[in-house]
């Protein structure tokens, strides 16, 4: 890389250090960026997730008041996620570059209904059981499920995971906006340092662009997330929503 390059990889780790601890389609930015610069398809992807772990942790450190106030619901968010991850490290390994391609901006756009529709189907869901009085603040098994899934998809892709997480945990719980973006900046994390760590062993990486987008990113993340705490929750859910629906579209084009 020339040193023009190497900037724009540290500002690429920075706004995709933003996403982050935000809207979630932090890979969407940094990813592509990555194969722009001659980076081979599968070695970005795995050098992405790596270089995309100080982001996470940057941003669980900003949000560190919120994950506080959940601590039972965010050790199950880490175990699910990094469980996941596993399972979607090893099928990048195994498939083919690409193979879900077709699939994933689909998958994005579905996820991004559920986000902006959350509020109206928590609220359906309750008026369903209205004798379950209080707010749903533990993990339940179908909850746990589905995290889970969203953390096989980002060891093995992950761009939209975030999203895909604010869609699960949304719906599986009645916490304020705020804290579920904050368990969704930590649960990107753990899949990413599960399926990095593989990815360390057993496959090729560009350790300059990992580098690069750790410096860049570990700052994003942290900013991100004070930025994401003090979003009105309406506003944030529609950044949400229009940043997956952008980056779907693009996928797709």
């Amino acid at each position: 890389m020339t040193g023009t390059e190497h900037l724009i990889v540290i500002a690429t780790g920075l706004v995709a250090g933003l996403l982050t601890s935000t809207v979630g389609v932090a890979s969407l930015v940094s990813f592509p960026v990555l194969v722009a610069l001659g980076i081979p398809p599968v070695v970005a992807n795995a050098s992405n997730t790596v270089g995309m772990i100080p982001a996470g942790l940057g941003g669980s450190l900003g949000y560190r008041r919120e994950l506080r106030e959940q601590p039972a619901v965010t050790w199950v968010v880490v175990a699910t996620c990094a469980f996941g991850s596993i399972g979607g490290a090893v099928l990048l390994l195994a498939l083919p570059s690409g193979v879900f391609e077709a699939i994933v901006p689909w998958l994005i756009l579905f996820t991004c209904l559920l986000v902006g529709a959350t509020p109206t189907i928590s609220r359906w869901l309750r008026s369903r059981k209205p004798h379950e009085v209080g707010p749903r603040t533990k993990m339940s098994p179908v909850t746990t499920f589905f995290a889970t899934l969203t953390g096989v998809y980002g060891g093995y892709f992950g761009a939209g995971s975030g999203v895909m997480m604010m869609a699960v945990l949304g719906l599986g719980l009645d916490l304020d906006l705020r804290i579920v973006n904050a368990l969704k900046t930590l649960a990107v994390m753990a899949a990413n340092v599960v399926a990095g760590l593989i990815f360390v062993f057993v496959a090729d990486l560009d350790y300059t662009a990992v580098g690069l987008l750790a410096i860049g990113s570990i700052v994003g993340g942290y900013t991100g997330a004070h930025v994401g705490r003090v979003l009105p929750p309406t506003l944030l859910r529609i950044l949400i929503v229009l940043a997956g629906v952008i980056a779907a579209v693009t996928m797709l084009t």
